[in-house]
């Protein structure tokens, strides 16, 4: 009953992040990507500062300047301005499609780098899920544009933010994380505004709607994927993730007019199949991992 609690408040979270993906794509149309990091940033860590200090926790810690945690903020901001610049000028499916490969690349990453042990069949699950990137992608056809090479860019910075995350001091607690990955934001969307030359706009009523209930979603889909973690267990639950490609499918079309062809729809399900093997696969070897004996 509990993993069931677990999948339904996965799943509900994914909604609200898609919905927060297709809120994002509408203000695009009337701000500058600057400006929108700086606006989620600063509503994000807002409501996450608050959450912090409810909890008793401290906004600034010695703890927060080791080098996992600054790798995971620089992590966040390129992932984070790679995604957002992804949903404004690429197809949502086709952005949401790509981003379901982070989780391999992960696998990935704490195998090169925290010296993680992963086998031949998971090795093999990560080269399928590449393929279908390829499949979306298709670098070298007619259909290719650079612009696409944003999702993957997103894939790439939130990858090594949650790589990073493995290392960072048990000190810190995950509300605190997620307070400085919006506050990352700050710095990254203002130097994105002076690289780019691009000034700020005025706020209309629509687009402080807009970035008001992005904000709110966020921070309500955070919290339910939190509590999805707590009631069920992870290796069940975290499958559920993928249905955010599912969500955000049929937002693009309904909403946005998008119509994926038959190579992204068949790419995307290669990399949620790999996706959830990895899963799957991780979870049988540990249950198969003998428990350690206790000296007492």
């Amino acid at each position: 009953m509990e993993n069931f609690r677990g999948a339904v408040l996965m799943v509900i979270a994914m909604l609200g992040f898609a919905i927060e993906d297709s809120f994002i794509k509408l203000i695009g149309d009337a701000m500058p990507i600057g400006q929108i990091l700086i606006m989620l940033g600063l509503g994000g860590a807002f409501v996450f500062a608050i959450i912090v200090r409810l909890q008793g926790h401290a906004l600034v810690a010695r703890s927060m300047l080791t080098a996992p945690v600054l790798v995971r903020g620089i992590g966040e901001m390129f992932g984070t301005v790679c995604f957002v610049s992804a949903i404004i000028y690429t197809p949502l499916s086709t952005a949401s499609a790509i981003l379901q490969a982070m989780p391999l690349v992960v696998t990935l990453g704490a195998a090169l780098f925290l010296g993680e042990p992963v086998g031949w069949r998971r090795w093999g699950a990560v080269i399928v899920g590449f393929l279908g990137v390829l499949l979306i992608v298709r670098p070298g056809s007619d259909s290719f544009t650079p612009l696409s090479l944003l999702a993957l860019g997103a894939v790439i910075g939130l990858a090594t933010r949650d790589v990073a995350t493995r290392k960072i001091p048990k000190t810190l607690s995950t509300m605190q994380l997620s307070y400085l990955g919006f506050l990352a934001l700050l710095p990254a969307g203002t130097m994105l505004m002076v690289l780019t030359g691009t000034p700020a706009v005025t706020l209309d009523l629509r687009v402080s709607l807009l970035i008001i209930a992005s904000i709110a979603t966020a921070a309500f889909a955070y919290y339910a994927i939190v509590a999805a973690m707590r009631v069920g267990e992870i290796s069940f639950v975290s499958p559920f993730r993928y249905t955010r490609l599912v969500f955000a499918l049929i937002i693009g079309t309904v909403f946005f007019a998008e119509r994926p062809d038959l190579l992204t729809l068949i790419g995307a399900a290669i990399i949620v199949a790999s996706g959830v093997y990895t899963v799957l696969r991780e979870r049988k070897l540990r249950l198969k991992r003998p428990l350690v004996p206790s000296k007492v």
